[in-house]
């Protein structure tokens, strides 16, 4: 069963800039645990069936023009019975006044009041998003994620492979480190990948030899970033010459984290090569691929061969590296 994730409703009041009209208690208690979010028409009007008490509920301008077509009597009894429900927290939109009779429900049942100036459907859309990312199911792996020419590239091999000096390569060509040594991995939506590195060890480096190193303040900001997809996998490992390395590239291999498929290749290491040009070139043809074209492909068809050529036949096609 996936670990279910929560956050503190604090933090969304930080992150969304709330403001809290009513707090029953310290808002650090408070776990959100769905990212679904609910506008109550529906339980206003007394349906309550299939209603989610975990959802934070969301009032805007329809929930407020039915509301006043009430007695202060009748809006008392109906947000009474909508408060009861143990509901985690209501945010009222667009700074709307808030009506005494909400303010009462609120405190006798202690739900979290708040409100934002932003308009519903903008502030729903900001507040999934946040959530999506807050408990999105996650996973840890060692290696370093870099942003290279716009693609997250996440490396991984053996520890001393090089993951790290290459690196510092790429950030000393222009290129931007997210995390080295432990990549946090949140799945966000049914395609998308994101990585962060944890919050205490963020651009600090171990480089052998060396030490500890902090790329932020060695290279300066536009060196570093908090987040990036994760676009291509690429493993380093040290060169093994009995083994048979990919050289046409029409295979497409993959990596599968947390459900999802991403772009992978292998990289071996040897003396003498440039890990930081190869992987700039493995990012720009990663690209190149996304918008449908394949150098791969187009070679063959100029060679006259046949375009959906077996896998096996690869293995004997030219070496080009010998010209």
């Amino acid at each position: 069963m996936a670990k279910l994730y929560s956050v503190a409703l604090s933090k969304l009041i930080e992150d969304l800039k709330l403001e809290t009209v009513y707090m029953p208690r310290d808002p650090q208690e408070i776990m959100i645990k769905t990212v679904d979010i609910n506008r109550p028409g529906l339980q206003l009007c007394g349906f309550y069936d299939y209603f989610d008490s975990n959802r934070i509920q969301m009032f805007g301008l329809g929930e407020f023009a039915y509301m006043e077509k009430y007695t202060p009597q009748e809006r008392q009894e109906f947000l009474d019975k909508f408060f009861s429900q143990n509901i985690p927290a209501v945010i009222i939109t667009r700074n709307l006044e808030i009506p005494e009779e909400m303010v009462t429900a609120a405190n006798t049942y202690e739900v979290p009041l708040l409100r934002t100036a932003q308009h519903t459907c903008d502030f729903m859309s900001t507040m999934i998003a946040t959530l999506k990312v807050d408990l999105a199911p996650r996973i840890t792996r060692h290696g370093v994620l870099v942003e290279v020419y716009g693609e997250g590239i996440l490396l991984l091999g053996e520890s001393g492979v090089g993951k790290s000096e290459t690196a510092i390569e790429l950030i000393k060509r222009g290129h931007r480190l997210i995390a080295d040594d432990a990549v946090e991995i949140r799945r966000v939506s049914d395609k998308t990948l994101v990585g962060s590195s944890p919050a205490n060890i963020r651009h600090f480096m171990e480089l052998r030899g060396v030490g500890i190193i902090n790329a932020r303040r060695i290279f300066g900001m536009g060196s570093v970033k908090m987040t990036e997809k994760v676009d291509m996998v690429i493993s380093l490992e040290q060169w093994d010459k009995t083994k048979v390395y990919d050289r046409m590239g029409m295979n497409d291999e993959y990596t599968e984290i947390l459900g999802i498929k991403v772009p992978s290749l292998t990289i071996p290491v040897k003396t003498g090569r440039n890990l930081a040009i190869i992987i700039e070139v493995a990012a720009m043809n990663n690209r190149q691929k996304k918008m449908g074209y394949n150098a791969a492909q187009e070679l063959l068809k100029q060679l006259g061969m046949v375009e959906d050529i077996p896998a096996d036949a690869l293995n004997n096609a030219p070496d080009y590296n010998a010209y």
